[in-house]
């Protein structure tokens, strides 16, 4: 059973001894019963959750105190070794605190206790969510302890749950180091260093945000604000932009694009080109445009990164500025 985890014998060395006893001989796998709960005068907590990117599943159970202190607790899993171990060990780190205390256990407290030393980690990287699926049926059980919905527990947005990482601490990250890559992202912070679902789509587990998203959106923001403060600086004596001559439009707007919208197009494949500007008699600038690479036929090019190219055109040169693609 605990070898199914492996792809043929290459990977045992990646997995912790600690990971690997508990794969065979977990010590906290069992039920508890309403029996159990009188003679111990507590409360049975019983608790389900269960990972549809991989097919496992989990149902923890507390017994807790009237000092709302779990006084034991068990486990069935369903699934792969590296399942069945890291639920062992999040009963283990369960046991003797308050369900108040916990709530606080993360996946990273589970991955770093299956450690046979502190600087290695105890499974490979594709095996992390393991972890993060006990991390989430405590807050299950809490949830269902405390009469509260399991996300109230969540104070941030999660983008990568493997190293829970925040969309909050991306963007900081992003923006105090100037961060131009996914990579660097992962250097700094560990954020898409384990399963990789939360860089791009097409991972195994669907993800609401995804690194390379957030890093256009978040390098075209800090780009934005450059060009903005650096057309404040020069502002004095300058023409405004719908007072340009066709040729001083154009220009204007490639240095925008290639300041802000470019880089990321190109980032993917993609690119653009600006076929012509018109003034319109309701007294909209529309600017025409063609997408190449890429970005040509992809299904964001009339509706995300078209928003986006019209918005920093707005910002920066003219709030009545359309962008048109043809």
């Amino acid at each position: 059973m605990a070898k199914n985890d492996l792809i043929g014998g290459a990977l045992w060395d990646a997995y912790s001894k600690n990971v690997s006893d508990r794969m065979d001989n977990p010590t906290h796998l069992g039920v508890l019963t309403e029996d159990d709960a009188k003679t111990k005068e507590a409360k049975l907590v019983v608790a389900d959750y269960g990972a549809e990117a991989c097919g496992d599943a989990v149902r923890l159970y507390w017994l807790v105190d009237k000092n709302d202190v779990i006084v034991d607790a068990r486990f069935k899993s369903f699934g792969c070794g590296t399942a069945i171990a890291s639920s062992d060990m999040m009963v283990e780190l369960c046991l003797g605190k308050t369900v108040q205390e916990a709530v606080k256990i993360t996946n990273i407290d589970v991955e770093r206790a299956l450690r046979d030393d502190p600087d290695t980690p105890a499974v490979p990287g594709q095996k992390m969510h393991c972890s993060v699926m006990a991390y989430d049926v405590i807050k299950k059980a809490a949830g269902i302890y405390l009469g509260k919905n399991a996300e109230d527990f969540e104070d941030e947005i999660i983008v990568c749950e493997c190293a829970r990482v925040s969309l909050s601490t991306i963007r900081e990250v992003i923006q105090i180091n100037d961060l131009k890559s996914v990579e660097e992202i992962t250097n700094y912070t560990k954020a898409g260093a384990f399963c990789k679902s939360c860089i791009k789509p097409g991972g195994h587990e669907e993800r609401k945000y995804y690194l390379v998203d957030i890093l256009e959106g978040v390098r075209a923001e800090m780009e934005a604000e450059k060009l903005k403060e650096s057309l404040q600086k020069s502002a004095n004596g300058q023409l405004s932009f719908k007072d340009m001559t066709t040729v001083q439009k154009v220009r204007a707007v490639e240095k925008t694009i290639d300041d802000t919208v470019r880089p990321m197009l190109m980032m993917d494949g993609g690119d653009m080109e600006i076929i012509d500007i018109k003034d319109t008699s309701d007294g909209y600038i529309d600017i025409y445009i063609r997408y190449m690479g890429n970005c040509n036929g992809c299904s964001s090019a009339t509706t995300g990164t078209l928003f986006a190219i019209e918005d920093v055109l707005q910002q920066n040169l003219d709030k009545n500025i359309r962008v048109m693609p043809i």
